[in-house]
């Protein structure tokens, strides 16, 4: 136990030597370190442990994903499909065909046609339940619940995706995304102080779409058949729109299609440029050669933003969206235009701010306790272990450095509880040590040399490190398993810790021990 091989030796040099490198950022403040970063070489190591909602101050938001608009949705495209299949299948219904109370319903005149619609319905969407009843012929045409709840995950899924890419926009670093329950999301974003903000960030829908004026429908009448009737999205003082547009039903390009949106500047306002991928590059030159001196109508969120008038053909894929806009309207608009359309609304269920003062309350506290905690281990270590208390000090240090460096280059996010998994490392990794030295004076009382009571100490006290710090490990695993939130970042601060804790107290110390007693040779060990 008292020899190392060179290769352990360099290993255990080179990990805690890396772990000191990599931790150093967290040294500088972080506007001091984005300067720094500039002019370093791109092999050194910037990057720093982020600071949690409850450490730097931010904003909590606990959204609903309102998914049944989705099940709406293809309920009134299958009521869409059905309509004309069952036409020209003559199969006759009476009392409409319509969606209700999420079903589309109907009545058949002839009860006999019932397997001829399930095989119509089926060719149209597979997924639905068709549910006749032989004595009435009401037909009620649904989706099991195995259905909505696929449904409800993909739409969440992908509306967790929007959010972060929206957010990642809005130029916060480490916002924390979790998916709670089935149809909620829980959104924390560090330094970002104002919810209101980042609502008008995230919660627009942004789906936005092409379509063609209707020219024939008559000024203020109701819109004809295969036309729709859109709000302007500016709005009178009595927040009406301030006009009505009459357009086309079908979609000629589709936002799906859009690449790249940015907010410029065209004859002194500002106007937001977009560029879309090839096939709805092909789309809109078509569009554009078909129908110039026709007008196009750019459509947000069912609100026409404008209806400039096609000058001629467009075949390049770009444009640019006029309209009164200000600059941060601009801004905000193209921010959701390249982070995509949610596929669903969002509504709010809780939303509140923390301030950056309770967070530098919490760092302080946390600062206190830590030093507080850290000087009383060192004193402890050095007047009960005396030199081999120092050493045990020297990777106490070492072991939180690694702790660090390890989070840094994760990107995790510390927070309170995190500081506690932290100041709690600390005693596990000092109470390794005292196994580890306690056995080490008992082998000394009787009566062994120095070296042997050192290879005994570290080579007894080994079974019983490894059982205690990996009980606590399975714990730790289990925390963040089944926790959520501070828990688990509880956990990850815990699970790093007891790693580098048995690092530093089984492989470091016994390295400085071995190394100091092969230097000087002791007849006796100052503990």
């Amino acid at each position: 136990m008292v020899h190392f091989a060179k290769w352990k030796i360099v290993l255990i040099l080179a990990i805690s030597a890396l772990g000191l490198l990599y931790a150093a950022p967290n040294l500088l403040d972080r506007r001091e370190m984005a300067i720094w970063a500039e002019d370093m070489p791109g092999w050194l190591p910037v990057h720093q442990v982020n600071l949690g909602l409850d450490l730097q101050g931010g904003s909590h938001l606990l959204i609903r994903v309102e998914f049944e608009e989705v099940i709406e949705k293809r309920l009134e495209a299958l009521e869409q499909g059905l309509r004309p299949a069952l036409r020209s299948a003559g199969i006759g219904y009476t009392g409409g065909l319509g969606v209700e109370r999420g079903a589309v319903v109907t009545q058949l005149r002839d009860i006999g046609d019932a397997n001829r619609v399930r095989d119509i319905v089926e060719d149209i969407d597979e997924q639905v339940d068709v549910t006749i009843d032989p004595a009435s012929g009401r037909v009620a045409i649904s989706f099991p619940e195995t259905v909505v709840a696929e449904i409800g995950t993909d739409v969440v899924g992908r509306a967790i995706e929007v959010i972060r890419r929206r957010v990642d926009e809005f130029g916060t670093t480490e916002p924390i995304i979790q998916r709670q329950g089935d149809d909620r999301i829980l959104l924390q974003v560090p330094g970002a102080s104002d919810p209101q903000r980042l609502k008008e960030v995230i919660g627009p829908t942004a789906k936005m779409d092409f379509f063609l004026l209707d020219e024939t429908a008559p000024p203020g009448g109701p819109a004809p058949p295969g036309s729709i009737l859109l709000p302007s999205i500016e709005k009178q003082p009595s927040g009406a729109p301030s006009a009505q547009y009459v357009v086309r039903r079908q979609v000629q390009v589709s936002g799906e299609n859009l690449i790249d949106a940015q907010a410029t500047v065209s004859e002194n306002r500002p106007v937001v440029s977009f560029r879309f991928d090839s096939a709805g590059a092909r789309r809109f030159a078509n569009t554009t050669r078909d129908n110039v001196g026709k007008r196009l109508a750019i459509v947000l969120d069912g609100e026409v933003i404008s209806a400039p008038v096609i000058q001629g053909p467009i075949p390049g894929g770009n444009g640019i969206i006029t309209g009164n806009f200000t600059v941060q309207t601009a801004n905000d608009l193209a921010l959701l235009l390249r982070a995509g359309a949610l596929p669903a609304d969002l509504s709010y269920i809780e939303e509140r701010s923390v301030g950056p003062g309770l967070g530098a309350d919490s760092i302080a506290a946390g600062q206190v306790a830590s030093v507080i905690g850290l000087a009383l281990v060192v004193v402890f270590m050095i007047v009960g272990y005396g030199l081999l208390g120092l050493m045990a000090v020297l990777a106490l240090f070492v072991n939180l450095a690694l702790l660090l460096a390890v989070l840094s280059v994760m990107q995790a996010t510390l927070t309170l509880p995190g500081i506690a998994g932290i100041v709690l490392t600390v005693g596990m990794a000092v109470d390794a040590n005292v196994l580890i030295f306690e056995r080490i004076r008992e082998e000394i009382a009787n009566r062994r040399s120095p070296i042997s009571a050192i290879d005994a100490g570290y080579g007894r006290a080994l079974t019983t490190i490894i059982d205690s710090n990996l009980t606590t490990l399975i714990a730790a695993i289990l925390l963040f398993a089944l926790g959520s939130g501070p828990v688990k970042g509880f956990a990850v601060t815990l699970s790093i810790g007891i790693l580098s804790s048995m690092f530093t107290a089984v492989m470091l110390t016994r390295l400085m021990v071995v190394t100091w007693l092969r230097r000087t040779r002791p007849t006796a060990i100052p503990i």
